[in-house]
């Protein structure tokens, strides 16, 4: 079973998520919250697998919220899913660096909300590859001179899957393009996060960025 917290600060939100997640058996919503400081304590009291943050809510906000909840070494697991209406990348790229495992628009259907819950709670990304690509390209433009010296410790190969991972590639699409088993692709995968001391995929992607091995443009 999937545990899921709820943080919105409309009640009619709230309620229409909970309806809908809770057609799927696999998932049950154990809270709700009105704003990111009850959010907070909910997350420290219940635990759950998945949290759902709205971004814009009075007082702390989703973003504030999130990094309290992903800082906190307590609740080592608990993956953040930031909700918002507002598709603009700044705040995308914000919730990827506030520690969130993805973003997902409000006017997402029922079958992607439910998806993004088991994705998140797999311990993948929930970034699209438009979406990646869009952002981190934002990113660079904006970031001046890259930092290679961020993956000076690796080889060529665990460099090459990075690159794909920046380019918004799943594990299935690495091992096609590369000509190797899915499984290999998870373990490269699995031992970047732990030589680059990443909490997760998008922390990756950001990296990949980052240090210049995914450039503004590149497809």
């Amino acid at each position: 079973m999937i545990t899921v917290v709820l943080v919105d600060d409309q009640p009619l939100v709230r309620a229409g998520l909970r309806t809908l997640l809770e057609r799927d058996p696999a998932i049950q919503v154990i809270g709700e919250a009105e704003n990111g400081e009850s959010g907070v304590r909910l997350v420290q009291q219940t635990r759950p697998a998945v949290v759902l943050m709205d971004i814009r809510m009075p007082g702390l906000d989703g973003l504030a919220a999130t990094r309290q909840i992903v800082g906190d070494v307590k609740l080592n697991g608990a993956r953040v899913i930031v909700l918002t209406t507002f598709d603009e990348d700044e705040q995308i790229y914000e919730a990827i660096r506030s520690g969130a495992a993805g973003y997902l628009l409000k006017d997402s259907t029922p079958d992607e909300l439910r998806r993004a819950v088991h994705v998140a709670a797999d311990g993948e990304a929930l970034l699209s590859p438009s979406i990646t690509k869009r952002v981190m390209q934002q990113l660079a433009t904006g970031a001046g001179a890259t930092n290679p010296s961020l993956v000076a410790g690796l080889t060529e190969r665990e460099q090459e899957i990075l690159r794909h991972i920046g380019l918004g590639e799943s594990n299935e699409e690495i091992a096609a393009n590369l000509v190797i088993s899915p499984a290999t692709a998870r373990t490269y995968v699995s031992r970047l996060l732990s030589k680059l001391d990443a909490r997760d995929r998008s922390q990756l992607v950001i990296i990949a960025y980052e240090s210049g091995l995914v450039k503004p443009g590149q497809a």
